[in-house]
């Protein structure tokens, strides 16, 4: 059997079992956070927890507290959105798993393919984490593209470490 759902919402008041594949068109895995000015909060920028449960922009290198990055930049859409509280304000979805388009700076080194991402000192975005004794526990993901100067946003493999 086969059907096809356009612009749909299909709601189920009980368990779903899925014999086969799902296949989801965005791309990355996110969870939906409320968000210290919000505002600031676009898609592509990096989020780092803060001090009430919550998440609020990167300012820092090296910061442990880093969480994700928020959905939605360039290309991709989240494929799974959890903690979803429609008509709540002040939220935005993290990617916590996947690939999403994060802000970049490259201004304190060229970031390459590959290359481990950690927090940077300009609000919101990544940099090349290139101290591994600072870099444990504040690596964002690997870049999936290269960008040799200045900001931009640059496709990621969401991992945090």
């Amino acid at each position: 059997m086969s059907a096809t759902f356009r612009k749909s919402t299909i709601d189920c008041g009980g368990n779903i079992h899925v014999h086969g594949d799902i296949t989801l068109r965005g791309a990355d895995y996110a969870e939906d956070f409320d968000v210290a000015d919000s505002a600031l909060a676009e898609p592509g920028t990096v989020m780092v927890l803060d001090d009430y449960g919550g998440v609020r922009v990167s300012d820092a290198p090296y910061d442990r507290r880093v969480a994700g990055v928020v959905s939605g930049a360039g290309g991709y859409q989240p494929a799974v959105i959890l903690d979803s509280q429609p008509g709540a304000s002040g939220r935005r979805p993290l990617a916590l798993m996947g690939k999403v388009f994060c802000k970049a700076d490259a201004s304190l080194g060229a970031i390459g393919v590959g290359d481990m991402l950690t927090t940077s000192s300009t609000p919101g975005h990544a940099m090349k984490a290139g101290d591994a004794a600072l870099a444990f526990g504040a690596v964002i993901g690997k870049a999936l593209r290269p960008l040799a100067s200045g900001r931009g946003l640059v496709p990621i493999l969401v991992a945090l470490q």
